[in-house]
């Protein structure tokens, strides 16, 4: 059996924050318990893509942006809608080209502009595994009634806006 201490070590943020409430606002466990969950849940995406597919979350949400796109995306638009840098980005593609998921094309209305998008193969590949990650999302939220995930959609599209709206406020 594990010292104390060890087992202390082992809680995550929210578990503490739980513990000690005297510590902690309702805001910052709130916080911490949307970055416990989405940690756990996208942990186990991650180990599961890896060990199924031999497959980087990051590549994974890249040809996913792609599939939602036939026609193909420009580098700086897969950066938006990841959220990530042109340079993450490029590194991505430099992979998923020379293994044949990916074609890349100079834009015909901007020589300086890139487009990448899927081939069958990697049309194919991605949506065998988006169908399993599927079966995944589903079974990690299994215990949630169609009414709990409703209202955590609620809940979460207002939180949403109440980060966005306080960001807001802090630009100038």
């Amino acid at each position: 059996m594990p010292a104390e201490s060890d087992c202390t070590a082992m809680l995550d943020s929210e578990t503490k924050a739980v513990e000690t409430p005297e510590d902690h606002a309702d805001e910052l466990r709130l916080w911490l318990r949307l970055l416990t969950c989405t940690t756990l849940i996208e942990g186990e995406v991650r180990g599961r893509l890896r060990q199924r597919f031999d497959v980087t979350l990051p590549r994974f949400d890249l040809m996913a942006q792609l599939d939602k796109a036939p026609d193909g995306m420009t580098l700086s638009d897969v950066s938006k809608r990841m959220m990530v840098s042109n340079g993450n980005v490029t590194g991505l593609v430099e992979r998923l080209v020379e293994s044949g998921h990916l074609d890349r094309r100079t834009s015909e209305t901007d020589r300086r502009v890139q487009v990448i998008r899927l081939t069958k193969l990697g049309r194919a590949e991605f949506r065998r595994m988006a169908a399993e990650h599927e079966t995944w999302i589903a079974d990690l939220f299994a215990d949630l009634s169609p009414k709990d995930v409703r209202e955590l959609m609620r809940l979460l599209a207002k939180t949403k806006a109440s980060a966005q709206k306080s960001a807001a406020r802090r630009r100038p």
